[in-house]
């Protein structure tokens, strides 16, 4: 029996699909829902999880190239949650952070593995982390 780590059978499924330069979603909330690729929800209400409580659970074991985050999330979040994200961030020290246009960001979201449903409302928190 799993005792440590990520206990949710759902995302390590998910999680065990990825490979080189394969891509997954971690969103928050009100993040929309696409039908071609899975889903696993783990909101429970709003704020748990938030997107930063599953990136530290998958950095000890998963290799990250790019993070890939709207550009909006700078404008629209106090600088206290920009610089959290940024140390959460640094933490994958094999990433490249990129930001890039909402709508752009959404255009990529079909490509993935799959998607993860937090229970965050940080606005524009959602990333996309491309494997190595």
């Amino acid at each position: 029996m799993i005792q440590q780590g990520i206990l949710n059978p759902g995302v390590l499924e998910l999680l065990a699909r990825i490979r080189h330069t394969n891509t997954i979603v971690i969103a928050d909330w009100a993040f929309p829902y696409w039908p071609q690729i899975e889903t696993v929800d783990i909101s429970l209400t709003q704020g748990i999880p938030m997107i930063q409580d599953l990136l530290q659970l998958l950095q000890p074991n998963f290799k990250v190239g790019r993070i890939l985050q709207a550009e909006e999330f700078l404008a629209n979040n106090p600088k206290e949650v920009i610089d959290s994200y940024e140390t959460t961030f640094a933490s994958f020290p094999t990433a490249t952070v990129e930001r890039l246009p909402h709508l752009d960001f959404k255009k990529l979201v079909p490509g993935a593995i799959g998607l993860i449903r937090t229970g965050d409302p940080t606005a524009y928190g959602n990333v996309i982390l491309e494997s190595v």
